[in-house]
Order: structure tokens, then C-alpha cells, then sequence
């Protein structure tokens, strides 16, 4: 077990089924007390009368460990207050929050409803802003207090390689995941001198948001290489004291894999002797990408 997560208090959202299961299971393996939240919809986002999230805490307490259920929207300004308040009111602190909770509505750009972007976006990008808002203010509160102005906290915010890729029939999704990467780093440099880190993973796993997709029941023996299991780890590892000094980086993961991504960084910088004219851009880019691969596919190809 790694030391010293016996005792501390996260919240997983998302938790009912897939990665966020998986996460809350972990965590709880290691001695984390767990509030396990999910709203209990189906991956479009549509309603829903079963709620995963009762059986996840079953079955934590099952195996000796502490759980709570959250029912709540995570998108939801006062459900994502209450989410935190829930943590501490029972257990008195909050320490450790992973995001997961998301819902997929595909579509091409050009065949997308406004409706479709916005429920994607909403929960999200503003279901990682709402509940690291409220989490991230409980620790700065906390620092306040404290005797040197630091805190335990670990905020894990769950992106995706689209963000990368840009798939072209996920123009919602790509975008949200994008903006959830920039939300955790600015949260990163928000928090880090109260002792908080954030960080964000973009996981590979079979999950119900990626059975329809196919390619993901890849096994090696008997080790199945997509399994939400994979991911939990390294997210109980950025939720520990041993990932102290680990902050604004965001992880692909999946598999035996665990890729540390590179932040945006510059291909070629071209300069002009006197000043840009739309006729030295022309006489300096065109040349530069007649030998390049132009986007195919949603892919841009060097």
C-alpha cells in the first residue's frame, strides 16, 4: 500500500462505473474514505432510475473500507458545494478530489445542435469548475488557518487524448477536455503555495463511453490492456504524499503505459528583416506547408 493515504478523504465523481469505480475502489484499498458521487444518467446524459453509486459504496464497505454516496450534478453550482461539504461534514476535512464525471453526445460539426454542445461542454468542463471551485477554496481556507500556511490537497482532473487528436466527430468533447487541461494547470499555479497540486490524466480504457467505439478489448494473456484498472493507480499515486512535488502535468495513461505529456511548444519561429506584409507571408508559409501533409481525417500530419 503507499503510505499515508490511510485516513484521508476524496471524493471521486463519475464513481458509479468505469474509471471513476475503479478510482474509488483504489483509493479505498489504500485507507481513503470515499465519497462516491454519480447522478446516475446514461452516457447521452438522459435520465436514469438506477444509480451505480449505492453498489460502489456496498461494496467498499463490504471489503472493510468507509464510503458515502453523493447523488448529485456536478455541474450543479450548490450540488458541487454540497458534494464538498458532504466530505467534511463526515468526515471533517477533505483532502483528496478526482474528477470523471462526463456524458457524449457525438456529432460532426456541421450536424451539431447547440443543445449537443452545451450539455457536453456543461458537464464537462463546468462539472471540473464547479467542484475543484469549492474544493480548491475549502483548501485555501484550511491554509489560511493552518500553522504554515499549507494544506493536504490532490485535485485529479480526467481529460482525454481527443484534446490531442481532435477527433472529428467529437468537436464538444475535444474542446471541454481541452479546456479542462487548462483549467487544472491554471488551478496548479492557483494552489501550489498552499501545498495543493493538480494535475490531469487522459486515460485509455473500455468504460461505457468507449464500447461503442470498438478496439478496446485488447488482452495480452490475460492482462486486458484497456481495463479502467490500469488508470486507477496512477491516480492513487497523484493523490498520495509521495506525489508532493508533482503538479500541472497531465498523464496519458493506459495499459503498462504512462506517458508524461509536454506542454504546446513552438515548430518553426520564421523573422522578417523590416516588417510582415500579407506578400512575405505568402512568399514565407506557402513554401513551408507545400511540404507538409495538409489535415486529413481530423489528424494534422507532419
Amino acid at each position: 500500500m503507499l503510505e499515508g493515504l490511510e485516513g484521508k478523504v476524496a471524493i471521486v465523481t463519475g464513481a458509479g462505473r468505469g474509471l471513476g469505480r475503479a478510482e474509488a475502489l483504489e483509493l479505498a484499498r489504500q485507507g481513503a474514505r470515499v465519497v462516491v458521487n454519480d447522478f446516475g444518467t446514461t452516457v447521452e446524459g438522459g435520465g436514469s432510475t438506477d444509480n451505480p453509486a449505492h453498489e460502489v459504496v456496498a461494496e467498499i464497505e463490504a471489503a472493510g473500507g468507509e464510503a458515502v454516496a453523493h447523488l448529485g450534478d456536478v455541474a450543479d453550482w450548490d450540488d458541487a458545494e454540497a458534494m464538498v461539504r458532504l466530505a467534511v461534514d463526515r468526515w471533517g476535512h477533505l483532502d483528496i478530489l478526482v474528477n470523471n464525471a462526463g456524458v457524449l453526445r457525438d456529432r460532426m460539426l456541421y450536424n451539431m445542435s447547440e443543445e449537443e454542445w452545451d450539455l457536453v461542454v456543461r458537464v464537462h468542463l463546468k462539472g471540473h469548475f464547479c467542484t475543484l471551485r469549492h474544493a480548491t477554496k475549502y483548501w485555501r481556507d484550511a491554509a489560511k488557518g493552518s500553522a504554515d500556511g499549507t494544506v493536504y490537497g490532490r485535485a485529479v482532473s480526467t481529460a482525454s487524448e481527443a484534446m490531442l487528436f481532435n477527433p472529428p466527430g467529437q468537436p464538444n468533447y475535444a474542446a471541454a477536455k481541452a479546456g479542462i487541461v487548462a483549467l487544472t494547470l491554471a488551478a496548479a499555479q492557483a494552489v501550489g503555495r498552499f501545498g495543493v497540486t493538480a494535475n490531469a490524466i487522459a486515460p485509455r480504457a473500455l468504460t461505457r463511453m468507449t464500447e461503442s467505439l470498438g478496439g478496446f478489448d485488447v488482452k495480452d494473456g490475460d492482462f486486458e490492456m484497456y481495463a479502467p484498472e490500469n488508470v486507477s493507480p496512477l491516480v492513487a499515486y497523484l493523490a498520495s504524499p509521495a506525489a508532493a512535488k508533482v503538479s500541472g502535468q497531465l498523464f496519458v495513461v493506459y495499459g503498462r503505459e504512462i506517458s508524461v505529456v509536454s506542454g504546446p511548444t513552438t515548430d518553426t519561429t520564421f523573422r522578417t528583416d523590416d516588417r510582415w506584409t500579407p506578400e512575405n507571408v505568402d512568399a514565407t508559409l506557402t513554401g513551408f506547408y507545400d511540404g507538409r501533409t495538409p489535415i486529413s481525417q481530423g489528424y494534422l500530419l507532419h
